[in-house]
């Protein structure tokens, strides 16, 4: 028992066992003095997110899908403008009540249902962490092998099973971490002389510009759709835990415009020097080449003494936090944000992530794949504060198993969100069965090509008629962002107040 209260993480004294399976200092309201993220701050933190390797292998693979750059990049700007508003509407009760993700989502899941939805949440920040630093020590690779070429020759002592080599796997471990406001300066830097230098290996960017695509008639419309909504996929994790870092918002709106459109403007420039630079990969070397770190060990290949040094990086600001306030809700007495930094990192890299980026195709599918769940759960989140309890919070209720309590639902769980959320999945799994190989009607694919909207839209609208249909507690017709346990605590201490006066008043009578 001594061990187990050693590895405790702080928190209030005497709370009982059940307070602390639903809090610790990371999971309560974040207090007045650590609000400090303003309009900047969110400006900053998308364009330190946008420039990475990531966003620049899915806007390339869609000119290997047969787009041109231009159809490519208005594909860019409609599905990173579609998906901001998403993400400033999750953002919201963060930014107004200053609680994480995992706690929003007790309003809608309830206390224990929650959990799922967490654990879904968590294990896709985990994977992405892995994913952001297997192409950290990619990028780590391409640096050391700039300055010392012999580091290409370091012999393989792994197995071919592992997927990785032995210079890659030290590469990996080499890859460290930074700065927000640092890299939001560093790798626009970075990314503009990376766009510079191909165009003037290309020879300039008339050729460029005169590619045409190579699709036609509803080929093409398709192949938009498919590449708008990698788009809008690639997001989806963020979409979900936007409370997370709403949270810290020095004022509401902070989190509000400069995220609708930061967001939009921010991918798009990343992603339209990353269509320029694989269309030129396409005119130097013949072929498109989708990985900006592939492309620098073509010119290392060339000209290894002149190479430039290129790392774009984004794993503190959109994995570790994230995946740390996740599991810090799973495991509240031992694990906090830091600790569940450290085992995201643990699992990243026991998921072997190289292995999902062997090849632009699998790694996109994996994505459409997941927003499916992730979708389906912000549906039902969004629904639940814009449109059944209208702003209204009980933040007592979100620590409390009181059976009275909002949140506790039927022991802890809200079936309403549970139907809602699977009937969200199941319209897509027929067109996920037809991504995996199966053949499938055609209209079940291209529902699934369309899975956010179809699985954010039925999880909605299923979620508000099981609520009509049986009204949970605080289902209001009028929408104000207020805090209801706030005012309950008023009205008692005046009801006490007055039981009290009332109470003089009577022994006065006896006297």
């Amino acid at each position: 028992m001594g061990i187990l209260t050693k590895l405790e993480v702080n928190h209030e004294p005497g709370l009982t066992y059940s307070q602390l399976f639903l809090q610790n200092e990371d999971l309560v309201p974040v207090p007045p003095q650590n609000r400090t993220w303003k309009t900047r701050n969110f400006i900053f933190f998308w364009i330190a997110d946008s420039f990475n390797v990531n966003t620049w292998m899915i806007v390339s693979s869609m000119v290997q899908l047969g787009l041109s750059w231009w159809q490519a990049w208005i594909c860019v700007w409609l599905g990173y403008g579609f998906v901001a508003p998403f993400i400033a509407l999750n953002a919201r009760p963060g930014a107004i009540f200053h609680v994480t993700f995992p706690v929003v989502a007790r309003t809608s899941f309830g206390l224990y249902g929650s959990l799922w939805c967490t654990f879904n949440r968590g294990v896709m920040a985990c994977v992405w962490y892995g994913v952001q630093a297997s192409i950290g020590g990619s990028c780590m690779f391409v640096m050391l092998r700039s300055m010392w070429p012999s580091v290409n020759n370091i012999p393989n002592g792994m197995s071919s099973s592992s997927g990785t080599t032995t210079k890659d796997f030290m590469c990996f471990f080499l890859f460290c971490r930074h700065l927000f406001t640092l890299k939001a300066i560093v790798a626009p830097t970075a990314g503009i002389v990376f766009f510079i230098w191909c165009i003037v290996k290309a020879k300039g960017v008339g050729p460029i510009i005169r590619q045409p695509s190579t699709i036609h008639g509803s080929e093409l419309g398709w192949a938009m759709v498919t590449s708008l909504m990698s788009c809008i996929s690639n997001m989806a994790t963020l979409v979900t835990n936007a409370p997370d870092f709403a949270s810290r918002a020095a004022y509401p709106s902070a989190a509000l415009w400069s995220q609708v459109i930061s967001v939009p403007v921010t991918f798009s420039l990343v992603s339209f020097i990353g269509i320029i630079v694989s269309s030129s990969s396409q005119t130097i070397y013949g072929e498109a080449i989708w990985s900006p770190i592939d492309l620098l060990n073509k010119f290392l290949d060339d000209s290894p003494s002149h190479a430039t040094r290129f790392g774009l990086r984004t794993n503190i600001s959109a994995n570790s936090i994230s995946a740390g306030c996740d599991l810090t809700a799973l495991f509240p007495r031992f694990i906090n944000i830091r600790r569940g930094g450290y085992v995201a990192a643990i699992v990243g890299i026991c998921m072997l992530p190289w292995n999902l980026l062997k090849d632009s195709n699998s790694f996109t599918s994996y994505l459409s794949a997941y927003s499916v769940f992730l979708s389906s759960i912000a549906g039902v989140m969004i629904t639940e504060y814009y449109v059944i309890r209208r702003g209204h919070y009980r933040v007592a209720d979100l620590y409390s198993t009181s059976r009275e309590g909002w949140y506790w639902y039927t022991y802890g769980i809200n079936f309403r969100a549970y139907a809602a959320y699977i009937a969200g999945i199941l319209i897509n799994v027929v067109g996920f069965a037809g991504a995996t190989g199966r053949t499938v009607p055609i209209e079940a694919t291209r529902i699934y090509s369309m899975s956010f909207f179809t699985g954010f839209g039925t999880s909605s609208l299923v979620y508000y008629a099981l609520n009509r249909a049986f009204p949970v507690p605080g289902f209001t017709t009028k929408f104000e962002e207020i805090d209801v346990s706030e005012d309950d605590i008023v009205l008692e201490a005046e009801t006490r107040s007055i039981e009290k006066s009332d109470k003089k008043d009577v022994e006065k009578e006896d006297v």
